[in-house]
């Protein structure tokens, strides 16, 4: 088992969770994937808390994924669906905190860490870091709800060119495309991203509560998938170019679709 979600307080109104696993640039583990929605959970009985801060432990955001578990999560179709299903409980449980959740982006924010951060309501990113979507490398497709989300964020157009060339894009193109709201320096991202937490925290509780339930209502029509769809999006785990995109990632060769 490798890396662990942490938790803790900036102020009485102004919490954090960590992912940390900083020796592999904060690759979510299967056990990490797991942690993440009860470590919500807790937070979210905190009646004071009112901003929700996701970091990364150390100079990245999060890898995405950890790699070195792809060859036991992927072993079958059925392990490979459970994954998925993981994940998005992951993400659901993000998306629905009902707090303000601003994602600090340090680094690379890649694939799941990409997700993540746009799990959040607002991102602030360092003029370092650069975030790309990444499962058409690996032969896979991206949960329906978070190509949704993405669409969502940046546009239709966009969204397309982000998932069909899974390119890094670095911050400032990531603030031109709306990926991320705002660009600091490193030095200076925690403490501007902890001025911003407390403009929020300092307004009513109430108010930010129902925005964010109303926003949500708004965003999250015809959020999930159909049954069709999702066959699709598991069947992927099953393919040709699965197993090579999963392969040349291990071996870190281009893979040859």
């Amino acid at each position: 088992m490798t890396g662990v979600i942490k938790s803790g307080y900036y102020t009485k109104h102004i919490a954090w969770i960590q992912l940390s696993n900083p020796k592999k640039r904060n690759a979510l583990s299967l056990s990490m994937w797991k942690d993440l929605p009860q470590v919500i959970q807790n937070l979210k009985k905190d009646k004071s808390l009112r901003v929700l801060i996701v970091k990364g432990d150390g100079e990245n955001f999060s890898s995405g994924g950890d790699i070195s578990e792809f060859k036991t999560i992927f072993s079958t179709p059925n392990s490979s669906r459970n994954f998925n299903t993981t994940i998005n409980k992951a993400f659901n449980a993000l998306v629905n905190f009902p707090k303000p959740t601003i994602a600090m982006i340090k680094g690379g924010a890649i694939g799941g860490g990409c997700g993540l951060a746009l799990a959040c309501d607002i991102r602030m990113a360092s003029e370092n870091s650069f975030l790309a979507v990444t499962p058409a490398k690996l032969g896979i497709v991206y949960p329906y709800s978070e190509i949704k989300r993405l669409v969502a964020t940046v546009g239709i157009s966009t969204a397309k060119d982000i998932l069909f060339s899974a390119r890094l894009i670095k911050a400032e193109e990531a603030e031109k495309l709306r990926l991320v709201n705002y660009i600091f320096s490193t030095r200076e991202l925690e403490t501007k991203t902890l001025e911003y937490s407390e403009l929020l925290a300092n307004n009513s509780p109430n108010s930010l509560l129902v925005i964010k339930e109303i926003v949500g209502e708004i965003e999250n029509s015809k959020i999930e998938a159909n049954n069709a769809m999702n066959k699709k999006i598991n069947n992927a785990f099953e393919s040709i170019d699965f197993q090579e995109g999963y392969n040349a990632f291990l071996e870190k060769r281009k893979a040859k679709f």
